[in-house]
């Protein structure tokens, strides 16, 4: 089954896709967070390139382990993007994948600037393959 991971944020929104498989995740692409939330043509084409059959939202949680407080926003989005493109969702936890991209970019030399449109994606493969790593 492929899965398509969305690192939904307020402007941007990073995605990711599995393969068939269900073993690597990789890094698609970051489109403004209107065209995905609305599902507009950008998306809808993504969506028919890659043929997701699950949307794995991420979900912010606090070092503590709850929901934190981006939470509801996020929640909220995923169900609009799930009744505007008719394709079912669940979540996954997010928690320092942004971090994570953010270093992993610095170590490949990458400055701010240059680091600005890619963390989002990035944070979405590495949420998209824990999660795949957890259900094996």
């Amino acid at each position: 089954m492929r899965i398509m991971a969305l690192d939904i944020g307020e402007t941007r929104v990073g995605v990711a896709v599995c393969d068939p498989g269900e073993r690597v995740a990789s890094p698609v692409c970051v489109l403004p967070a209107a065209e995905v939330l609305s599902c507009s043509k950008p998306f809808r084409r993504l969506l028919e390139d890659w043929e997701p059959e699950l949307l794995l939202c991420g979900l912010p949680y606090t070092l503590a382990g709850q929901e934190g407080p981006q939470a509801a926003r996020i929640r909220a989005a995923a169900d609009a993007v799930t009744k505007a493109c008719g394709i079912p969702h669940e979540f996954a936890d997010e928690r320092l994948s942004s971090q994570e991209a953010k270093r992993s970019l610095r170590e490949k030399g990458l400055g701010e600037r240059e680091m600005r449109g890619k963390i989002d994606m990035i944070a979405a493969s590495l949420f998209l393959q824990a999660w795949l790593d957890a259900r094996r």
